[in-house]
């Protein structure tokens, strides 16, 4: 059990890393988020190849499958465009708005259950990201790209529970790899940026974070129980705050802290809800 909670740990630090690599892409060497996008698919494509299971590619034949597959294509494009301008601890703080969109579309078009406490915590949560955000009120224009990434990213957790019964969780990824990296490619290669030591080192990261915190995911998941392990979904923002001060700088103001913590005590109880 600790093993489980230690590989999740690590993968939940991952995510941030891969994206804090995007972030110094964008705003930094001056690659395009389509690029970063794109990059982040194709690479782990080839990555992932030597764990797919046999027959994966059947799945690509369903259309469901493409259409989960274009929902994580929108966020993650969505997400690098957000990091371009925006401090990373906002950027993902706003992203956990996903989460909500989820719960929300699984309770009506999934039949899932839902209770007054969670819906208590998911109202919380919802104004913790309006914290962060400041929708009018000082909040970055960047941030409604964050909040898209995670509407985006909500659909696409919802979907990948209604076609959960498809396949592994391998399978599943490759698919959307592969789609993901098919559909952004005419977009990543009309803006291929000047390739250097550096643009080439943070475009390998950035794909190789976002791989291995999903791949140490699932094999946290295999060693644990969710109830256990889903809590620590949200010590992506801890990583995510540490990544943007120690890198960038960037420490949240007031408000924002406040955002973060009901965030962060909102998401927290929520999962531990589900025991």
């Amino acid at each position: 059990m600790l093993r489980a909670v230690l590989i999740m740990s690590v993968a939940m630090s991952c995510v941030p890393l891969g994206d804090m690599a995007g972030k110094l892409l964008t705003a930094g060497q001056g690659a395009a988020p389509a690029f970063v996008a794109w990059s982040r698919f194709a690479l782990g494509m080839l990555m992932i190849l030597p764990f797919t299971p046999p027959g994966a590619a059947r799945l690509l034949r369903d259309w469901r499958i493409w259409l989960r597959a274009l929902l994580i294509a929108g966020g993650i494009l969505s997400i690098q465009t957000a990091l371009r301008t925006e401090p990373l601890a906002d950027v993902f703080a706003a992203f956990f708005i996903g989460p909500i969109v989820s719960y929300v579309l699984s309770a009506l078009l999934l039949r899932e259950p839902v209770t007054p406490l969670r819906n208590a915590c998911m109202v919380l949560g919802f104004l913790g990201v309006l914290l962060v955000v400041r929708p009018g009120f000082g909040g970055g224009a960047g941030l409604v790209f964050a909040l898209l990434a995670g509407v985006f990213y909500g659909c696409f957790l919802t979907a990948s529970r209604w076609l959960s019964h498809l396949g592994p969780p391998q399978a599943l990824m490759f698919t959307q790899l592969v789609i993901a990296g098919l559909v952004l490619t005419p977009l990543g290669l009309a803006n291929l940026p000047p390739l250097d030591a550096a643009t080439a080192g943070l475009t390998l990261l950035s794909a190789t974070g976002s791989l291995a915190g999903n791949l140490l995911l699932l094999y946290a998941y295999a060693r644990a129980p969710a109830t256990v392990l889903a809590p620590m979904v949200y010590f992506q923002l801890a990583a995510a705050t540490a990544l943007g001060w120690a890198v960038f700088a960037d420490l949240p103001d007031a408000l924002t802290w406040a955002g973060l913590a009901l965030v962060l005590g909102s998401g927290l109880a929520s999962a531990l809800l589900r025991r």
